[in-house]
């Protein structure tokens, strides 16, 4: 197992006792069991720590029923983090918490209304920022984005997204220059720059993955994909997140990383 030679902390968010009332998009609702949601969720956490990552897990409150997706809720980079505004009205009441925890390691900016933007439509590659155009993420949302970011020297492309909840439901990054496809969720000349790895065509949801260091956390679900990750090198580590994948989750959804504090 590769350790991460860079400081990084992870945060991550407690699990809501009410993750069973969360928002859904494309899956049915089915009974999410709490208790093992927590169990998978703690062993996540435990991951990112063998991966170097110092944990910091942010409370969370009554009735955040989606509180443990903390992706959504920000973009951390290394100059500040924008402060996001979910597409559903119910996710809005989780970011005072996140916001709270985030000013102590960074200077913060804010995507205001009519904008919105989920975490887990944005990409970052370097200094692009991939933005999924979504049933979440409006354009208002990713030109607010881009008109924030464009002082630190980053640009901000537009992708556009079908048949699934977020960007990173269909593309994900697994090592310095390759990415993790779904190609029938996005069109792959979007990232015709990278070299892309294709998921296996009967794991429809394989393609969120979270590239910590020289590691990717990968759920265990996806055994097929996984071992086309491990045939091209990459240390995979895998988890077990399959009551949060009935909440529509997935391992980028249920952290913030961030290398050293800028304030």
């Amino acid at each position: 197992m590769t350790q991460t030679s860079a400081k990084l902390t992870a945060i991550t968010r407690e699990l809501s006792p009410d993750i069973g009332n969360c928002e859904l998009t494309f899956l049915p609702r089915v009974r999410i069991d709490p208790a093992l949601a927590q169990q998978q969720h703690e062993r996540y956490q435990a991951a990112l720590s063998s991966l170097g990552c110092e944990v910091v897990q942010v409370p969370t409150e009554p009735g955040l029923a989606d509180s443990v997706f903390i992706e959504d809720t920000a973009l951390v980079l290394d100059e500040l983090a924008v402060i996001l505004r979910p597409g559903p009205r119910s996710r809005r009441a989780e970011l005072d918490g996140v916001e709270h925890v985030l000013r102590q390691y960074r200077p913060l900016a804010l995507i205001r209304p009519p904008g919105t933007v989920d975490g887990g439509d944005l990409l970052r590659v370097e200094k692009v920022i991939f933005a999924g155009l979504s049933s979440r993420t409006n354009a208002d949302g990713i030109e607010q984005l881009r008109k924030i970011v464009a002082d630190y020297g980053y640009s901000v492309k537009t992708v556009e997204t079908t048949q699934c909840l977020h960007l990173k439901s269909a593309v994900s990054a697994v090592a310095p220059g390759t990415l993790l496809i779904n190609p029938n969720w996005v069109s792959r000349s979007s990232f015709d720059a990278f070299d892309q790895v294709d998921i296996d065509e009967h794991e429809a949801h394989a393609a969120n993955a979270v590239l910590v260091g020289q590691s990717v956390i990968y759920p265990s679900s996806f055994p097929r994909t996984s071992d086309r990750l491990v045939n091209r090198g990459i240390d995979v580590i895998p988890v077990d997140l399959s009551e949060l994948q009935k909440a529509e989750g997935a391992v980028t959804c249920c952290s913030l990383l961030l290398s050293s504090p800028a304030v």
